[in-house]
This record gives structure tokens, C-alpha cells and sequence, in this order.
């Protein structure tokens, strides 16, 4: 699928790490791309005539959440809903990312197709709503997953939180490669991420001297065990890489 990828959310840790794997991507800033703004997102389209448009802007601070409760469903339910209506009868593809926190979480190893809900928390929620909206458009791919600064930014770790997330360094490749192969990927969810870990496992990778800490002990609901099944994008993602090494052969 070529031409430019419209994008929200371009400034933050995905955002970023994207924006430096693929010169396709047009993100303008908040003041010219505003999803809380209908308008916004309809003077961004007619501008960049994108075919693709990548949803990426989200209030993903699950903590605060709680207490920002219209902050977090203005964007996250609000924003996804103006990028539904502003791009619908366009042709336009969408791509929203979305989270593992849609599952309940105490089970693991989530396939695309099972049910999602109940939720823990009040930003779970909203994502999960804002998957329920994106569905109304026929040329969509919601993409799950979960990401972090590198390196490990806090000085604890769950030790009983188990998570298929990883460090943004390592997910963004896999989102562009899957973004390059648009057209060939035959389902309207996938699952992209790593292998199961606690949080504490992931990490000591990158800070040794990080402390164990539990779930328990935070102000929000969690989660024990939100890993999800990859194997869609794990059968997928040998043949993309193939045409890739292909594509630079060429050129």
C-alpha cells in the first residue's frame, strides 16, 4: 500500500521510533492534528491525502486515568470517534493501536478473536470502546500491543504482572514491517508484541538494579496476566521480512 501514512501521536515513544523507520509517515503536531477536534482531523486528511491513516494518539497514563476520567475519554473514545467519522466514505485504510489491557487478564496467552472485557480500569475501558468504534469503518487494522522507555524508567517492577510487552525499540520495527505489508495481512486484528515475561523480567534487562515490587501495590487495578498469543503475526512476519530484503535488493 503506497503513498503517505497520516499519523496521530507522532511525538510520543511510538510515535517517535516509527516516524525514524518509515519517511512515509506524516505526523503533524497537536496544533495542526487535534483528534479531540473533528474539523482538525478533517483539514489534516484533505491536506495530506494520505491512503493510510495510523491512530496512535492516545491518554495511556492508566494511574491517572481514574482521576481524569473526561481527559481520558476525550481522547482515547472522542479522538478515535472523530477519526472514524472524518475518514469514513474516504477509501482511506486505518490503523489503530490499541493495548492488552482490553482483556480481563487472568489467564494469558489472549488469541485476536477472543472476547475482550471485562475491563480492570477506566483507561481499559476507554480502549476497549474505541476498538468497538474503529470496527464501524470496513478498511481497518487494530493492532495490539504493549511498549516501554528503554531504559526501565522506574525504580521497581512487578514481579506478579505477566505482559508479551516489550521496549519500544523492539516493537516499532515490528509495527513498520507490518504497516509495509498492509495489503497482506488478512485480519482485522493482530497481535503484536514478544514473548511472555513478568515485568520484572523485562526490566533487569535494561536496569539491574531494579527493585521487585507487586500489583497489589499500586493505586489502580491490574491485571496478573495480560501475554498475548503472537502466532498470527509470527506465521505472518517471515514472508514480510523476505519481501523487504527483496525490495532493498532491487533498488
Amino acid at each position: 500500500m503506497t503513498g503517505p501514512i497520516l499519523m496521530t501521536g507522532g511525538s510520543g515513544r511510538l510515535g517517535t521510533a516509527l516516524r525514524a523507520l518509515m519517511p512515509e509517515i506524516v505526523a503533524p503536531p497537536r496544533s495542526e492534528l487535534d483528534v479531540t477536534d473533528l474539523e482538525s482531523v478533517q483539514r489534516a486528511l484533505e491536506r495530506h491525502q494520505p491512503k493510510v491513516f495510523l491512530h496512535a494518539a492516545a491518554y495511556t497514563d492508566v494511574a491517572r486515568a481514574e482521576q481524569e476520567r473526561e481527559e481520558c475519554w476525550a481522547v482515547n473514545v472522542g479522538g478515535t470517534r472523530n477519526v472514524v467519522r472524518a475518514l469514513q466514505g474516504t477509501g482511506v485504510f486505518l490503523v489503530h493501536i490499541s493495548t492488552d489491557y482490553v482483556f480481563w487478564g487472568d489467564r494469558g496467552n489472549y488469541r485476536e478473536d477472543d472476547p475482550v472485557g471485562p475491563v480492570r480500569n477506566y483507561y481499559a475501558l476507554s480502549k476497549l470502546v474505541a476498538e468497538e468504534v474503529v470496527r464501524v469503518l470496513p478498511q481497518h487494522l487494530v493492532i495490539r500491543t504493549s511498549f516501554r522507555p528503554s531504559p526501565w524508567p522506574y525504580p521497581t517492577a512487578f514481579t506478579d504482572l505477566y505482559t508479551s510487552q516489550d521496549y519500544v525499540e523492539v516493537i516499532a520495527p515490528e509495527i513498520a514491517l507490518a504497516l509495509r505489508g498492509l495489503e497482506r495481512i488478512p485480519y482485522s486484528t493482530l497481535h503484536i508484541a514478544t514473548e511472555r515475561k513478568s515485568v520484572y523480567e523485562l526490566a533487569v534487562r535494561t536496569r539491574p538494579d531494579v527493585r521487585p515490587s507487586s500489583r497489589r501495590e499500586a493505586t489502580v487495578s491490574l491485571p496478573e496476566d495480560i501475554s498475548l498469543d503472537i502466532r498470527l503475526w509470527f506465521n505472518l512476519k517471515p514472508r514480510f521480512l523476505r519481501d523487504q530484503y527483496r525490495s532493498k535488493a532491487d533498488e
